[in-house]
Order: structure tokens, then C-alpha cells, then sequence
């Protein structure tokens, strides 16, 4: 473990997290515990609300379990208890990417390295926010671990925008894992939108209408638990009115009473 962690540690949390990881990676290889975690975090924040895909994540999320005994099992518990209360107590940060990097799991491959989170800082802050009438949507289509639309939200916030209310956060990412990690964020974030796991020049996002209220649905969308907050279910509901008789099928699902 100790010969892939690049430097020390920054933070308290991250020295929390990164012990309880190390128990893990004794039996286990880094990259499996790193990936098995986010795919758990991200399925269980996902079965909460989004019914279509429930089934088979937790099929997923069940077939990863059983690498782990019970004592791990809690110990993959405690890195997402860790995660939820750093971003508590920091939101203006990308935990998991740093961790990623400081772990040395980048796909050297593909060239994959993320924006330091103090330039995607800069870089929101060069996108002005600007006054919102109604909601305004932002798309990031390499979003990595969401470290600029992260900083988005957190710039929306200094500008007294409330983000959870007024923005609609879209990224896309090839790679599953990190782009769980974004999705992972922005939910615990309670930033509204999806997080599309494909090709973003291949396959790129498409959705009925052109903010992307109404995502084409299938098993690589993944929904926050905001974006089913009464609001967002009703401007879904405008949105599908507007589009008359070309109505969607497969629509985004709803929140059942």
C-alpha cells in the first residue's frame, strides 16, 4: 500500500480514510478495494430513489460483497462515512479525486489526470453565474471526478445562488469508476442532475429537450438524489408537456408515493 500513496497526508480525513483503506489493501489489491467501494457507494446511493435500474445494480452491488468478509465490509462502510463528512465539513473540495491521484490509480494509459481542484476553482470563477431568473443547466463532458462542477456549485454558492434549486449538473465520463466518483460527489453535494458513464464523442449525452430536463434513460445514467426533489419532478413535468406529442419513452423515472 504505502509504495502507491504519493506523499503525505493533507488533511485529517484523508489520513482517516487512507488508514482504514490500507486494512483493506492487505488482502486486497488497491485498485480492487478503490473500484469495489465506489461501485458500492455509488449503487447504494443509487437504489435509494432511481427504481429502473434498482435491480440490477444490486445485483452488482451483491456479487461485489462477496469478495469482502463482514469486518471489511464495515471498513468499506466507514471510508463512505469519512467521504460524507469531509465534504460536510469542506464541500469546496474534490476529495475522492485527490485521493485518486495521491493513490497513483490514474489510467497512465489514456493519459488520465485531474485538474488540480484550485484551477477548476479559477476556472469557475471565470464562468460568471451571472443572476438566475429560473435554472440553468452545466455540462461537463470529461467530468472525471466532478472536481469542475464541483467548484461550479461552490461558486454558485459564494454568488448566493442556490445551486440545489437553480442548476442542473450534467457529466459524462468513459471511464466507470471515476465517473461514479463524480456522481458520488455531486450527490452527497445535493447537486440535482446525472452523470452519464459512456463515450462522450462517440455516444455523447442526449436528452428530449434541449437542457437535458428529460435524459434518454438506460442502465449508464445515473440519476442524483436531488434531481428527484419536488421542483426538478415538476419542471420534468413541464418540460414533457412542452414536448406535445413527441412525448419521450423511458423517460426519467419519478418518485412514487
Amino acid at each position: 500500500m504505502s509504495k502507491v500513496l504519493k506523499g503525505g497526508y493533507e488533511n485529517e480525513f484523508q489520513k482517516r480514510f487512507l488508514k482504514t483503506f490500507e486494512k483493506l489493501a492487505y488482502r486486497h489489491s488497491p485498485w480492487s478495494v478503490w473500484s469495489d467501494f465506489i461501485f458500492m457507494s455509488a449503487i447504494s446511493i443509487s437504489s435509494c430513489l432511481d427504481e429502473s435500474n434498482r435491480e440490477a445494480r444490486e445485483k452488482t452491488y451483491q456479487s461485489i460483497a462477496k469478495k469482502y468478509s463482514g469486518e471489511e465490509l464495515d471498513l468499506l462502510a466507514s471510508l463512505l462515512a469519512v467521504l460524507v463528512e469531509a465534504l460536510e465539513v469542506n464541500p469546496n473540495q474534490d476529495f475522492l479525486g485527490a485521493l485518486y491521484m495521491k493513490l497513483n490509480l490514474g489510467n497512465d494509459n489514456t493519459g488520465q489526470f485531474f485538474t488540480p481542484y484550485h484551477v477548476c476553482e479559477l476556472m469557475a470563477k471565470m464562468t460568471s453565474v451571472g443572476k438566475v431568473e429560473d435554472w440553468i443547466s452545466v455540462n461537463d463532458p470529461a467530468c472525471g471526478a466532478g472536481g469542475l462542477l464541483i467548484a461550479y456549485a461552490n461558486e454558485c454558492r459564494s454568488q448566493h445562488v442556490n445551486y440545489q434549486t437553480s442548476v442542473l449538473f450534467v457529466g459524462q465520463d468513459i471511464d466507470p469508476v471515476v465517473g461514479l466518483m463524480c456522481y458520488i460527489q455531486l450527490s452527497l453535494l445535493g447537486c440535482p442532475g446525472y452523470v452519464v458513464i459512456d463515450d462522450s464523442i462517440k455516444n455523447p449525452i442526449q436528452s428530449y429537450d434541449s437542457k437535458g430536463l428529460l435524459p434518454v434513460m438506460s442502465e449508464r445514467v445515473w440519476l442524483t438524489p436531488v434531481f428527484f426533489h419536488s421542483i426538478w419532478i415538476y419542471r420534468r413535468m413541464v418540460a414533457r408537456l412542452k414536448l406535445g406529442d413527441h412525448k419521450p419513452q423511458g423517460e426519467v423515472p419519478e418518485v412514487k408515493a
